[in-house]
């Protein structure tokens, strides 16, 4: 042999070597168990809309599989984004990277959302979004390794304004959290609130975090607005509510709408205080005996009823294990196709569809919170006024300038 053949025959042999754990991790995550990160928020100020509660969601989903899938068994990995986009970036892409993760789910918080998707789109593995809001995710940042199970900010926009406004609201003041979220959401609404006839007059920035809404109320009250509009979540929200009683604004006439309401945050405020509230919900722990079943199961390990979003990430992981099912494989782009493909169908989710910008179609209920007098048992907050299909709610693709639509 001469030294140039004996030269490139060990730089063969050398890259097969080099090659081997590539090929003995791709065959583990082949044969080994099938990961879903939940990456959510365990410490933070929107712990009681993920935290705990998405992990057992995500276990109870898994539970009705009997813990397997296609012969391989289903495990959960968490993580604690706290909120802060570099940290659950940072996270996924360890997961993704290090960890043989095949889905994530939950990414509360529309950065997180955002970049993770990103990862997942570069990695060949699958976003199962059910707790950020931001429209965009399904519209211009769309990938075909999305799915955004519960809401967007579109939706809850579109709902809540036309009801407003089919009530005889007319002119709306905004009190918004500053940051993305917080903003899309108001654009969101405002275009519905213009289409619907209605204006707006005014409009308000607060840090998130932020502990003294008062002055915002007054100029709000001073505005002349029959609707005060509250596009932010959580504690913002809570405090909101708690500091508009306080100044009787619901009592003069004033219609509280909350944007982004979560049944905590009625919860926390309490329904002396949030009493009339209007907001959207993708469903209710309470809409029917199944899913009361399932929120009282949900209440006694977690301590607290589900949100849409804990109850979503049930639903997101159900349909990917029952697309893995249907495709026999864990393949992200034969498993997307079977979610595109089944129905979805559970507890609180009756037949909605995966479309091919990454968006799940599902109907969508504004709930006006009830009185304490009207309230009969625990938990007893929300009474469903008007159920809005899924294709009335979300965006059409007529609209979207999504590039997989446009292709």
């Amino acid at each position: 042999m001469s030294a140039i053949t004996r030269r490139a025959a060990l730089a063969v042999g050398s890259a097969a070597l080099l090659g081997l754990p590539n090929i003995r991790r791709a065959h583990a995550e082949e044969q080994g168990p099938i990961k879903i990160g939940v990456l959510t928020d365990m410490s933070s100020w929107g712990r009681d809309n993920g935290g705990p509660g998405s992990v057992y969601a995500a276990k109870s989903a898994i539970a009705e599989f009997g813990g397997k899938v296609i012969g391989r068994p289903v495990e959960i990995v968490v993580g604690d984004h706290r909120m802060t986009p570099d940290v659950g970036i940072a996270l996924a892409r360890r997961w993704l990277d290090t960890e043989g993760v095949h889905a994530i789910t939950d990414l509360e918080h529309s950065a997180i959302a955002l970049g993770t998707g990103d990862l997942c789109k570069q990695k060949d593995r699958i976003a199962l979004m059910t707790g950020p809001g931001s429209s965009d995710i399904t519209n211009s940042r769309c990938n075909d390794r999305t799915a955004q199970f519960t809401y967007d900010t579109y939706a809850l926009g579109k709902v809540m304004a036309r009801a407003v406004a089919a009530q005889g609201g007319k002119n709306w003041y905004f009190i918004t959290v500053d940051y993305a979220y917080g903003k899309t959401l108001q654009a969101d609404a405002t275009r519905f609130i213009l289409e619907s006839g209605g204006k707006v007059v005014g409009a308000s920035l607060h840090p998130a975090g932020n502990s003294d809404f008062s002055s915002l109320l007054l100029q709000a009250q001073a505005s002349g607005a029959d609707v005060i509009a509250f596009a932010n979540t959580g504690t913002d929200c809570t405090n909101c509510l708690k500091q508009a009683a306080e100044f009787g604004l619901a009592k003069s006439g004033v219609k509280l709408a909350a944007l982004s309401m979560f049944l905590t945050d009625v919860h926390a405020a309490g329904l002396a205080v949030a009493q009339g509230a209007m907001m959207v919900t993708a469903d209710y722990w309470d809409m029917n005996p199944q899913a009361s079943a399932w929120g009282q199961g949900y209440l006694k390990e977690v301590g607290l009823m589900p949100t849409m979003l804990q109850t979503g990430t049930y639903g997101a992981v159900r349909h990917y294990l029952k697309a893995i099912a249907a495709a026999k494989t864990a393949d992200a782009g034969a498993v997307m196709e079977q979610m595109r493909a089944l129905p979805i169908s559970d507890i609180f989710t009756k037949s909605a569809t995966l479309r091919r910008d990454g968006r799940v179609v599902r109907d969508m209920y504004l709930a006006r919170v009830k009185s304490p007098q009207a309230s009969k048992y625990a938990w007893d907050y929300l009474e469903i006024v008007q159920t809005v299909k899924g294709e009335d709610a979300y965006r059409p693709l007529s609209e979207s300038v999504c590039p997989l639509v446009k292709a």
